[in-house]
């Protein structure tokens, strides 16, 4: 979590933005979600996210229109800007991972509380 923390701080975002922009990234099916669908995947409060979209926004991470399905709706889909900065966080991120492998064990969860 520091290194994320750290590394989308570096990037100029914070770490929210970046959790929005990545849900938006890998949204099943779809190169935007909407309002309700991120707040949903973000377990926050419709609200909250409006806010962080509005931030997204002003910083030209984001783009808001109405739904083509459901005029009532907003979707949100990634800028350029927005799609760079997710594709390089992610990829430092992958890095991360990658270089930790066989650091860390997990111990099999079928024998845990059996004694």
């Amino acid at each position: 979590l520091r290194f994320s923390e750290d590394l989308t701080q570096r990037a100029g975002i914070t770490p929210l933005q970046y959790l929005l922009m990545l849900q938006i990234k890998g949204f099943p099916g779809r190169e935007s979600a909407t309002v309700g669908e991120l707040a949903e995947r973000l377990q926050a409060k419709h609200h909250g996210v409006v806010a962080l979209i509005s931030r997204c926004e002003v910083a030209g991470l984001v783009k808001r229109s109405a739904s083509g399905s459901d005029r009532r709706q907003v979707d949100v889909q990634l800028t350029e800007k927005g799609q760079e900065c997710v594709e390089q966080l992610a990829g430092l991120h992958r890095r991360e991972l990658l270089s930790l492998q066989g650091t860390f064990t997990v111990p099999d969860v079928t024998t845990l509380g059996r004694k």
